[in-house]
């Protein structure tokens, strides 16, 4: 891989945002023309401004020096979940406690960095510890540690589906990593009956999951946005109903430009472009994968998988969601949905995922005593 993955990279991310800002303008169109018709469109315009700095900057540093900044990032970002948990700084909403408020940027999530984050320092860890990758204690437990603290403080958020997405990327990184299958297994099953237990106790998760089961019978209530959803893509067929022209998002349709812009862009746009979406998507995740197989590190290689499951696997989930195939998680469609805290912390993995790409030709051979040796005697 080499210049041209990261044309076709930058392509499909660029080609993911333009039709968000584009299905953004239209979402949040209405029959009025009230002043602040567009206003999350002109937010949202700066947010990607701002992405596209951080993406330039992280492609352009040596991703290496995140090695070294590890745990200040890691706990940073702990102390930052923990925020979220305090009054008049904490924020809330639909029963969520995702958000912190910060002077000068306003409502902020900090599950959105922690995605890097975590995945910064398990590649960390393993690159330190890789030949005991196997060992119960440094093989698993710790990494699980690593993953498990942020992962519960985004829990008892509430924010299950960012608990479920980002678990799910930790683990795929833990396999790939040599983490023992049957640690894995047992610590799956562990996650599956706590996710149940709480799932359980909630009522308004209870009713995501009944809806789930039975939409037509919860179609007024907790089923009413996958209703509606299922609805958008069936008015939308395969060419849509044209650019402005759906009328789904006018019938009450809650996060219709967030969580729900997805079945947005099959009514207007049809079958076609959202199977564009899809394509991206997986462009993208091969990719990602090509850049992780040939990063010139261990570290580099076990965080590029790890970026690119934390950006595919929600994304995943969404598509799963908007269609009715999984119950309703709250997760955004990265790249395409508004959000800024999302947009900025995507941009920032892409940026990484192009700096193990620009660094993957060069070998460190002070890492690899052979290969040195070797070039000493090619020398004399």
């Amino acid at each position: 891989m080499g210049k041209g993955a990261s044309i076709i990279l930058c392509l499909a991310v660029a080609a993911l945002i333009t039709l968000g800002l584009v299905m953004l303008a239209s979402a949040s169109a209405k029959w009025d023309t009230s002043s602040d018709q567009y206003s999350y469109l002109v937010k949202q315009a700066l947010w990607l401004g701002i992405g596209v700095v951080v993406m330039t900057f992280m492609a352009l540093l040596d991703y290496r020096i995140l090695q070294k900044l590890t745990w200040p990032l890691f706990i940073g970002v702990c102390i930052a979940l923990i925020l979220c948990y305090i009054p008049g700084i904490g924020d809330s909403a639909g029963g969520e406690r995702r958000w912190i408020v910060l002077p000068g940027i306003g409502r902020f999530q900090p599950s959105e960095p922690a995605k890097l984050v975590i995945m910064i320092a398990l590649a960390s860890w393993f690159a330190k510890y890789q030949a005991e990758t196997k060992s119960f204690l440094r093989g698993f437990v710790i990494p699980s540690l690593i993953l498990g603290v942020p992962l519960l403080l985004i829990l008892f958020e509430w924010d299950m589906g960012t608990t479920a997405g980002l678990g799910a990327a930790g683990l795929i990184v833990l396999f790939v990593s040599g983490t023992r299958v049957r640690y894995l297994g047992g610590a799956t099953l562990i996650a599956i009956l706590l996710f149940v237990q709480m799932v359980q106790g909630n009522e308004n998760r209870m009713k995501r999951i009944t809806a789930y089961q039975n939409p037509e019978e919860h179609k007024m209530d907790a089923g009413w946005q996958q209703v509606l959803a299922i609805q958008a893509f069936g008015n939308g067929g395969v060419k849509g109903m044209g650019l402005g022209n759906g009328v789904v998002k006018q019938m009450n349709l809650p996060e219709h430009h967030t969580d729900f812009i997805f079945p947005i862009i099959g009514e207007e746009l049809g079958v076609f472009v959202t199977m564009g979406v899809v394509f991206c998507f997986v462009v993208i995740f091969l990719i990602g994968l090509g850049i992780s197989m040939q990063a010139s590190d261990r570290f580099g290689g076990v965080m590029g998988i790890g970026i690119t499951s934390a950006l595919i696997i929600p994304a995943m989930m969404n598509i799963g969601v908007t269609t009715s195939s999984l119950p309703n998680t709250g997760l955004p469609l990265p790249f395409v949905s508004y959000g800024g805290s999302s947009l900025v912390f995507s941009f920032a993995m892409v940026g990484v995922l192009l700096s193990i790409l620009r660094r993957s030709h060069t070998i460190d051979v002070t890492e690899m005593p052979a290969v040195k040796s070797k070039i000493l005697e090619v020398r004399l």
